[in-house]
């Protein structure tokens, strides 16, 4: 569980919650079910147009995944792939039998490709077409979120504008009559004015922070994979596990970094 992701919505919401007490300690007339129906229908109805139903069912697992936490342990994957160095000098028979026990997939993918003979350039090129187009399909599925969160505030603006043809017509009808047109203006203003409350609210604490989370995973897994491809490649030209380790730990943080005598 990602723990920052529900602290940055608890928080964020939170505050709004705080802020709005201090004004006036009347809730109840933040909530709008007609509002909240045009912000986030149209909203989703506006990315439906936008994308294919594929897409759509993908947004779900997107933003189940953003509160995942997610697991790159670089630092664990260059000790794994420097345990694997003397293996390979030894022989590829050996690294053969050692890559049940290598847990990531791409790497095992990588390693299968040293013993199975591919040329470096064929490894490289290979997988690097593999992260190329991972990132295709996850920024997919990170364009539909900032889609939601470009149309969000856009239908918050159609509500307002509903909300005030309906009170100027209000108004209108009222006029000869005993009522007071401010008490009326002021509650129609108000009405018309959620709806560009609940779509900012929405674009900014929901789904553009969301989409900028998936796009941030999006570049670790892509550092990540290229360390992978790396280690691969050195393993394939056989080179002595300090050596391994030293071109590896530039994709480190240096607190990070383990000296040969640590290993």
């Amino acid at each position: 569980m990602d723990i920052a992701s529900f602290i940055g919505i608890i928080a964020g919401t939170g505050l709004i919650v705080l802020g709005i007490y201090q004004l006036t300690p009347n809730f109840i007339v933040f909530v709008s079910l007609p509002a909240l129906l045009i912000v986030a229908g149209g909203s989703f109805a506006a990315t439906l147009l936008s994308f294919s139903m594929r897409d759509m069912f993908g947004l779900i697992r997107s933003v189940v995944v953003i509160f995942k936490k997610q697991k790159v342990r670089m630092p664990e994957e260059v000790d794994g792939i420097v345990e694997l160095a003397p293996i390979a000098r030894k022989s590829m028979q050996e690294l053969e039998k050692s890559l049940p026990n290598v847990n990531n997939f791409f790497l095992r993918d990588g390693l299968q490709m040293v013993v199975d003979g591919y040329n470096p350039n064929e490894i490289r090129e290979i997988l690097e077409t593999r992260i190329e187009n991972r990132i295709l399909r996850e920024k997919g599925e990170a364009n539909v979120l900032k889609t939601m969160g470009k149309y969000s505030p856009a239908f918050g603006m159609i509500g307002t504008l509903i909300g005030l043809v309906v009170m100027l017509y209000g108004m209108a009808n009222i006029a000869g009559g005993d009522e007071d047109p401010m008490k009326v203006l002021g509650a129609g203003m108000g009405a018309a004015l959620i709806t560009t409350f609940y779509g900012t609210i929405l674009a900014n604490l929901i789904f553009n922070p969301m989409a900028v989370k998936f796009e941030t995973r999006i570049e670790k897994s892509n550092t990540l994979q290229m360390m992978l491809i790396e280690g691969v490649l050195l393993i394939h030209a056989r080179k002595h596990p300090l050596i391994v380790r030293e071109k590896l730990n530039s994709f480190l943080r240096p607190h990070d970094w383990k000296k040969p005598e640590e290993s």
